[in-house]
């Protein structure tokens, strides 16, 4: 009877190809340009970054990451950024705090100061990437384009290639894309045959992922020492680890509408955004320099040497970087939460491989930056997918999907890190 109800349930339509085939111009198009201005806002904001971090102290005889340059780095980017949110026609886009990867549909008129601000912020040192508001510009742009330039063409269809084609830009492979939009749709509950739904979109990505990876020539792998051939140890070290980081993760997550709460109290972007740049420069200064920035350069820089600093440095580091990340992302400085918190997961795994040196340095990374973005972004696949690629080792995606269960079963139906306009946690 079973097989019969299955023989007789109806197939998901199909979509013809010439319903297809105009899509895939405007979806290259979308691709190129979305990962052309990722790369030149990054750039931009790296050539800054070395103004502010070299140059300048050098000139002026200061250590570039002293204590002292830290703080006077730190709280000038909030004042910069709060000038530009104060200043600047559409304030640099809505309170950060209420947005996620979902980009709302921007006025142009914001767009410039929501690129100032995050060039500022990325170049400053607050814990932050680019993927948030750099989705939000991309999409903007594209619907206000779009509308103009191809008006038969359905109008929500450019959002979804935009965002699409800045995921694939940002991880520089459209598969992460991929991913998050069948999640997407999944939720949505979209009629059609999924790869339909997907085609477009995939393009986008594949478009923007092929344009940052022959411009910019990005990698996510760590080069950790290789994860051999799984024992019943690394299946134990998985299912602990992964859950004991989603911990971490969501005691960050508990605390945002407090702390953002408090900052909101002061009322101005002038006091709440140097404010936050003060608190930030004192936990640099206890974090150290690697608790600086996206975290990307800096977690290379951990991998390069898992052995290089004590179980209480990594210990520092994880809890420094996350209350960075939580005060970053309050007071409102525009940026996203991913690179971050991949940054938090790596310190957590070498942690635990420096507590319990059994456990292999790749698994404990990979196991701790699943569980950290699973409470951060409630991403189940983009979770999964960062994880692996800092690992680059087939072995340990069995691992990961064991590991992806407990942790997701302590973060579901719990309140995420963006808040509504009331202040209330999104569930």
């Amino acid at each position: 009877m079973a097989q019969d109800s299955a023989q007789e349930a109806p197939a998901a339509p199909t979509t013809p190809a010439r319903t297809l085939l105009p899509m895939i111009v405007p979806a290259l198009v979308v691709g190129v340009g979305a990962s052309l201005l990722f790369i030149g806002v990054s750039e931009a904001a790296e050539q800054l970054q070395h103004v502010l971090w070299k140059n300048l102290p050098d000139a002026l005889g200061i250590g570039r990451y002293s204590v002292l340059w830290m703080l006077i780095m730190l709280t000038a980017t909030g004042i910069a950024v709060g000038l530009v949110v104060w200043k600047v026609p559409g304030h640099a886009g809505p309170d950060p705090a209420t947005t996620g990867l979902d980009a709302v549909a921007l006025s142009p008129g914001v767009l410039p100061g929501l690129v100032l601000a995050t060039a500022l912020m990325l170049a400053g040192g607050p814990s932050l990437g680019p993927e948030n508001p750099i989705i939000a510009v991309n999409v903007a742009l594209a619907l206000w384009l779009g509308r103009r330039l191809a008006p038969r063409l359905p109008g929500g269809v450019w959002g979804v290639l935009a965002e699409a084609a800045t995921i694939g830009a940002l991880f520089g492979t459209p598969v992460a894309a991929a991913l998050l939009i069948s999640e997407a749709l999944a939720a949505r509950q979209i009629r059609g045959a999924l790869w339909d739904n997907v085609f477009a979109p995939l393009a986008a990505a594949a478009a923007g992922a092929m344009t940052t990876t022959l411009v910019a020539h990005p990698t996510f792998d760590l080069h950790l020492p290789a994860f051999g051939r799984p024992g019943w140890g690394d299946v134990l070290a998985a299912l602990v680890l992964a859950p004991l980081a989603a911990a971490l993760g969501m005691a960050a997550v508990y605390l945002f509408p407090y702390v953002h709460g408090a900052f909101s109290r002061l009322k101005h972007p002038m006091l709440t955004l140097p404010a936050g740049g003060l608190v930030l420069g004192l936990l640099a200064a206890l974090g150290g320099h690697l608790t600086l920035f996206k975290g990307l350069d800096e977690v290379g820089e951990l991998a390069a040497d898992p052995e290089g600093w004590s179980a209480g440095q990594f210990a520092t580091m994880t809890v420094v970087k996350l209350a960075a990340l939580l005060v970053a992302a309050s007071c409102g400085f525009r940026g996203g939460r991913i690179f971050p918190s991949v940054f938090i997961g790596v310190a957590f795994g070498l942690f635990a491989h420096a507590v319990v040196p059994a456990v292999h340095p790749a698994l404990g990374v990979a196991v701790g930056v699943l569980g950290m973005l699973l409470a951060i972004t409630r991403q189940g696949w983009v979770s999964l997918f960062t994880a692996a690629i800092l690992v680059a080792s087939p072995a340990i995606l069995a691992l990961l999907c064991i590991a992806s269960l407990p942790a997701w079963l302590l973060v579901t139906g719990r309140p995420q890190m963006q808040l509504r306009a009331d202040g209330t946690p999104v569930r």
